[in-house]
């Protein structure tokens, strides 16, 4: 795979701004060329000459509206560049995100999520670099260089034969460096990857760790992996060091070439002062751009290591698409039945089906439980409903239309879900009340609110629901946590809700409240519950029994506790109290 074909293809979508930082810094390229004749024809004419201050004032004017030019041209570019790196890292990081979430739970489940994080967040970032500096510098490192060589030629040949002959000397050595610069970002940008997922890992068990007493040791684990890239970084450094040093040493002797040949034939009188003057001024500006073309490639080396994984990502085939035609809104606008007919699915590596032959249909009004041990394959079936894996075999039948049928998007909207570990946001509590309605007026947050027995605790804190909360919900306990994620679901009021494992760790007085909350609920919607609490389950009209993928039993809580069968060894085992 070609990452930087890739780059360039991100990068032409921008064609605007890049071809206008092109222009602008070989605009400021042709002033150095002007400038330099300038100063030349200045100097010529007062120390070979003899002109007076009145005679040389003139081209000081015009040496000076060129300096002020150039400095302008290279002000203006350096502002283009930043604003192409902006652009294409807005654009690229919002592919990338909508592409982890189209995605899905199939694919996330098998990577690590703080690589993920890392890759979206600094792998987009490190690109900078390589879409300010390296990108625009390829460009201009063939196009001054060139304006330089049609501009000596004509003065001195042999002065451009010499330049010409010494340039690939820069390049060559550039590559023959890059590769174990290559190499050594490559092995930085893995243990950064790896450092993030340790670090990311550490900080969401950590409740966990001090439970067992092994802070200290996971605290000396991060430790030892942060010197382990800080000893990464430091050999990237010095293979740039040298790369610098290297690239500085063959300018700087290409230069002195230059000044040699051009002092012997001036001193045999081969050659005319002024333009002597002009190529020994032009001979540095010459070497310039390929300098910093090598300095920027080092830049921008990180950048192309993180395109490695970007663009793995993003062109990782889609897990389904919609199939031609689409049924209009108004036939799923209202979802009366929801049928589930011989549905399989397999994880991606795994021989054995998460979900093998699963049956049955759920109507408006009811609500179905979900039970099974862990791995039984109930959050399978939740993520097959919310389109977030495609059906292997089998149909799902929303009013007996097949979902592959129905945008994803649109099907999202239709569905309600609370997870038993609702996600809130900086923010306040009205506004992550309104996450799925951004544009809920605060009458309907509150009547939400009121529903799932929020607006109880909201109306005794002082700002109410312009209180603001921390990450995660900090300042708010496990009970208050999925009321706020139940006011959700009220405010959406999607005709399917998702239930996922709702009243786990909670006392028995928010217990209450979030049954009576979901009793509301189920009132002219489908409501699918995945639970291991039995007042959850017994409620339920129909509750689907679930064992390694396999739909093993069906039926109300009294008819599969009648049965001497898996649901009443379940009941049994939990002495009755969950399942």
């Amino acid at each position: 795979m070609n990452f930087d074909k890739d780059l360039l293809k991100t990068a032409r979508r921008e064609w605007i701004t890049l071809g206008l930082t092109i222009l602008l810094g070989l605009a400021g390229g042709i002033a150095v060329i002007l400038q330099a004749r300038q100063l030349s024809v200045i100097l010529n004419g007062v120390f070979i000459h003899g002109w007076t201050r009145v005679e040389a004032a003139p081209l000081f004017g015009t040496l000076l509206a060129i300096l002020i030019a150039r400095a302008f041209f290279l002000w203006l570019a350096e502002i283009s560049a930043g604003s192409l790196a902006i652009q294409v890292k807005t654009s690229l990081r919002g592919l990338l995100t909508n592409k982890i979430f189209s995605l899905g739970p199939a694919y996330t489940r098998g990577e690590n999520s703080g690589e993920l994080v890392n890759t979206t967040l600094q792998g987009v970032e490190s690109l900078d670099a390589y879409f300010s500096q390296y990108l625009p510098q390829v460009l201009l490192a063939v196009l001054i260089p060139v304006a330089i060589l049609v501009s000596v030629f004509p003065v001195d040949w042999l002065s451009g034969l010499v330049l010409l002959l010494t340039a690939p000397l820069i390049p060559i050595f550039m590559i023959l460096i890059g590769k174990a610069s290559e190499n050594a970002t490559r092995r930085q940008w893995n243990t950064l990857s790896r450092l993030s997922t340790y670090f990311l890992d550490t900080l969401q068990g950590l409740h966990e760790l001090k439970l067992l007493g092994q802070s200290k040791a996971r605290a000396e684990n991060v430790r030892r992996a942060s010197d382990r890239y800080r000893q990464t970084t430091m050999k990237v450094l010095r293979v740039t060091f040298l790369s610098a040093l290297v690239l500085e040493m063959v300018g700087t002797i290409s230069t002195a070439i230059i000044a040699v040949q051009i002092g012997l034939r001036l001193l045999h009188g081969q050659l005319p002062f002024v333009d002597a003057f002009f190529i020994l001024l032009l001979a540095p500006e010459f070497y310039l751009p390929l300098r910093r073309l090598g300095q920027s490639f080092h830049a921008g080396t990180s950048g192309i290591q993180a395109a490695r994984r970007i663009f793995d990502i993003l062109q990782t085939p889609e897990p389904f698409e919609t199939v031609s035609p689409r049924p209009s809104t108004g036939e799923i606008d209202s979802i009366h039945s929801l049928t589930f007919k011989g549905v399989f699915y397999t994880y991606k590596g795994q021989v054995t089906p998460a979900l093998s032959g699963i049956d049955f249909s759920v109507y408006q009004g009811e609500m179905l439980a979900i039970v099974g041990a862990t791995g039984a394959g109930k959050s399978t079936l939740v993520h097959l409903l919310m389109r977030f894996m495609p059906v292997e075999r089998g149909q799902i039948l929303i009013n007996d239309i097949p979902l592959n049928n129905i945008d994803p998007e649109f099907w999202r909207h239709k569905i309600g879900w609370v997870p038993q570990k609702p996600v809130l946001f900086q923010g306040t509590i009205a506004e992550n009340i309104a996450l799925g309605r951004p544009t809920a007026s605060m009458d309907e947050i509150i009547e939400a609110s009121k529903l799932s027995h929020m607006d109880d605790f909201v109306t005794t804190l002082p700002h109410g629901y312009q209180t603001p909360i921390g990450e995660f919900g900090a300042r708010l306990s496990g009970g208050e946590l999925q009321r706020v994620a139940l006011a959700r679901a009220f405010l959406l009021n999607a005709p399917i809700l998702i239930l996922d494992e709702p009243t786990a760790h909670l006392d028995l007085q928010s217990e209450a409240w979030l049954e009576e909350s979901i009793q509301k609920l189920r009132v002219g919607r489908i409501l699918f519950v995945v639970a291991h609490r039995l007042p959850t389950v017994y409620k339920a009209d129909q509750i689907l029994v679930l064992d390694q993928g396999r739909l093993v039993e069906r039926g109300s809580h009294s008819q599969l506790a009648a049965v001497d069968g898996y649901y009443s060894r379940l009941l049994h085992i939990y002495g009755g109290a969950a399942v």
